[in-house]
């Protein structure tokens, strides 16, 4: 083989290696580099999935903020109706004072009305003699009037009774409310401690989003520069191919001149015999056929 077209047919070889090893390459980097666009396209659903996560868990925590400032509103007015219950039964009691003091009376309507209660039971329940129930009637008509008497001091004591009362629900709906303001503020703070943690895993994730955005760029340049040198080499493997065409066709003409030449030389020493009389052997004969 001619040293020059050996030449041209190793560096072809060589650049077809090369080619194939870059192709190679390439192909391996656009295996990584959509393997990071999946990574990527998870993490950013997941991102999502927490993002929404934790919208709901704000709108929850700032739901549970606003009833726990409506349930102290409700309980700061309760215990200003206690207050001020108990203001008017600090007043009642001081009238009902000024009342007993100015009337006389030392028991209660209540204790009075006891008392007329089982004094008529006593009647229709016991065995009494004629004296004896004549002497406990008396004592409950003296009682019934005293009672009587004691009317106004008694709208006084039903009148505390049913403040008192008043004061009793109110302080039970004020102990409910503190306790549901507890519970409310309890969960409304774990929300709020579950919204940050949500946040921190965000950012995490972003960072990680980030970064992988960044080799997913590093890759892109990578496969940049790789094409780039694919396209050199492609384009000198078709000019090294190129001029290994064109020494191998003047290669064949050369060739040619030489046979062309050979045959011609055959055909004069033929010739020569032919003039001679020598004998023609039998490739003698194969030039002659060519002759024209």
């Amino acid at each position: 083989m001619h040293p020059s077209n050996s030449s041209t047919t190793k560096q072809i070889n060589e650049l077809k290696n090369e080619i194939q090893e870059l192709r190679r390459s390439l192909n391996q980097i656009n295996d990584q580099k959509e393997a990071l666009f999946d990574k990527r396209e998870k993490l950013g659903k997941e991102i999502l999935s927490l993002i929404n996560q934790a919208k709901g868990t704000r709108k929850t925590r700032d739901q549970l903020t606003s009833s726990v400032k409506e349930f102290k509103e409700e309980r700061k007015k309760l215990n200003e109706e206690i207050r001020q219950n108990i203001e008017k039964i600090k007043k009642l009691n001081k009238e009902k004072k000024d009342l007993e003091r100015k009337k006389g009376i030392k028991e209660s309507p209540s204790q009075i009305k006891r008392e007329i209660d089982k004094l008529e039971m006593q009647i229709e329940t016991s065995a009494l003699s004629f004296d004896k129930e004549k002497a406990i009637m008396k004592k409950v008509k003296e009682l019934k009037k005293k009672f009587k008497e004691m009317k106004e001091v008694s709208d006084v004591w039903d009148d505390v009774n049913k403040l008192s009362k008043e004061i009793d629900e109110k302080k039970k709906k004020a102990d409910n409310l503190h306790k549901k303001i507890q519970d409310t503020a309890k969960e409304s703070q774990e929300k709020h401690e579950t919204s940050i943690e949500n946040s921190k895993e965000i950012q995490e994730l972003k960072e990680q989003e980030d970064a992988i955005k960044k080799k997913i760029a590093e890759k892109k340049e990578e496969i940049s520069k790789i094409n780039d040198k694919l396209k050199d080499k492609l384009t000198k493997l078709g000019e090294v191919d190129a001029t290994f065409k064109e020494e191998r066709k003047v290669k064949q003409e050369k060739y040619e001149k030489r046979r062309k030449k050979t045959i011609s030389e055959r055909q004069k020493e033929v010739e020569e015999k032919l003039a001679k009389g020598e004998k023609l052997t039998t490739e003698d004969l194969l030039v002659m056929q060519n002759m024209d």
